[in-house]
């Protein structure tokens, strides 16, 4: 009797450590940030209680872009995923909100200076983007977002910091 107590233990254990393996897409092959930034030429309290400056150095960035070139700047709302390496991952920057998301999933093997993602911008559930993006070291992706609030919704993505 004691020998089928052992058999059995010994049959659990091997299941268990079958199953307990870690499934290597799962495996975390660096961080993707996401911002949204409200731009406006009027007045940028509009954008809310919950707004936040920007750093000279992005809003140096986004002015000298011609597209992305407004009076003021605002956080909107920030958020940091891992990027695994075969299954895709979702940003949600204005949460508890989806209003805006990001899909992104590698599409290569991340180095600490650059990576290539397929990327998907969403708004109110549709899918408005969707492109293959190449982001580099700490120059994110800057997309040019819909009219809100008399200003323009700018959504960056980026590496982040580990």
């Amino acid at each position: 009797m004691m020998i089928y107590f052992y058999i059995s233990c010994l049959i659990g254990l091997m299941v268990t450590s079958v199953f307990s393996q870690e499934d290597p897409g799962k495996a975390m092959m660096g961080r993707v940030g996401v911002t949204v930034y409200f731009a406006t030429d009027g007045d940028p309290e509009v954008a809310g209680p919950k707004r936040a400056e920007l750093s000279k150095e992005t809003e140096l960035r986004l002015r000298g872009e011609e597209r992305l070139r407004f009076t003021h700047y605002r956080i909107l709302g920030q958020d940091v995923q891992p990027l695994l390496r075969s299954y895709e991952s979702w940003a949600q920057p204005l949460k508890p909100s989806d209003e805006v998301m990001i899909r992104f999933e590698a599409r290569s093997r991340p180095t600490k200076l650059a990576t290539g993602l397929d990327l998907e911008l969403w708004l109110s559930r549709k899918k408005v983007l969707k492109t293959d993006a190449r982001l580099e070291g700490n120059h994110p992706l800057f997309v040019l977002g819909p009219v809100w609030r008399g200003g323009r919704l700018i959504i960056a993505v980026g590496l982040a910091p580990d």
